[in-house]
């Protein structure tokens, strides 16, 4: 049931729909174009002209629509000011999107302070969308009219869990990697889905505890109310709850002690490995 205290996030939920049946138009008339212009960042990370085109779609309707609120993107920065804010990343997975991998997807996020209130990930080349509002559950389907209500995993012991991840890379620059490669040895089953999609999988129950080492808050923004509202936990490596930490660990919630235990920032200070 939608309480009073989140009923008023309905409408801005609408809207992310709204704006990503948009986008959605824009990204697949792109996808896999011959004539697609992709770039450098100055982070070596690739950006193309779809990149820039959908999040410009995106502005455009929350100035519309939202002329108060601020908005947080990949590709143009933060603009507007106000405790609202919505946190956008135009194509999660751009470097599959331009090698035509159709594993990426568009992410939109509302913080209002610092309680991510709504996320919706709209994968169109994958045919799926998800999505949840504080309070009202998370759910999967092609609209609001046609859904069905994500849970996660029952999934108590690591010995029986699913891990989700995108690459070692990451865990090996932070000195991380042999707790992280550890903890993958010790779990039931191991796969890179990578990006937005390893934390749809815990959502959905198909995966039982996703990580990554380092993401920015757009990539995380959205996936953290579909994650929670699911029944699972969404913390930093630190054990803060929310996308605020620099990186992720998203669980069932009954695996996510487990994991900052064996991952997280505390055992990674100290140097040591506990006990599988």
């Amino acid at each position: 049931m939608v309480t009073p205290s989140t009923r008023g996030y309905d409408d801005d939920l609408r809207l992310a729909h709204v704006i990503a049946d948009q986008v959605d138009a824009h990204t697949m008339s792109r996808f896999k174009a011959l004539d697609l212009h992709v770039e450098s960042k100055p982070d070596s990370t690739p950006v193309s002209d779809a990149d820039r085109t959908a999040e410009e779609i995106i502005r455009a309707q929350l100035g519309r629509a939202r002329g108060r609120d601020a908005i947080v993107g990949e590709e143009f920065g933060e603009t507007g000011h106000g405790s609202r804010r919505w946190i956008i990343d135009p194509i999660d997975g751009t470097k599959n999107y331009v090698r035509g991998v159709p594993v990426w997807a568009t992410l939109i996020a509302l913080a209002d302070g610092d309680d991510v209130v709504v996320g919706l990930v709209s994968a169109p080349a994958l045919g799926r969308r998800w999505w949840a509002a504080k309070g009202t559950g998370a759910w999967t389907g092609k609209s609001l009219a046609a859904a069905s209500r994500l849970q996660v995993s029952g999934v108590a012991e690591w010995s029986d869990a699913s891990l989700a991840y995108s690459s070692l890379t990451g865990w090996k620059e932070q000195g991380r990697l042999d707790a992280f490669l550890g903890l993958m040895d010790d779990a039931w089953r191991t796969r890179g889905y990578g990006d937005f999609w390893s934390y749809m999988l815990v959502a959905e129950g198909a995966a039982d505890a996703a990580a990554e080492p380092e993401l920015e808050l757009y990539d995380m923004a959205a996936l953290v109310p579909i994650v929670t509202e699911a029944g699972g936990r969404f913390t930093s490596l630190d054990g803060t709850p929310g996308p605020w930490g620099g990186n992720a660990v998203a669980t069932n919630g009954l695996l996510q002690d487990t994991v900052l235990e064996r991952i997280g920032d505390t055992v990674h200070a100290s140097g040591a490995r506990p006990e599988a």
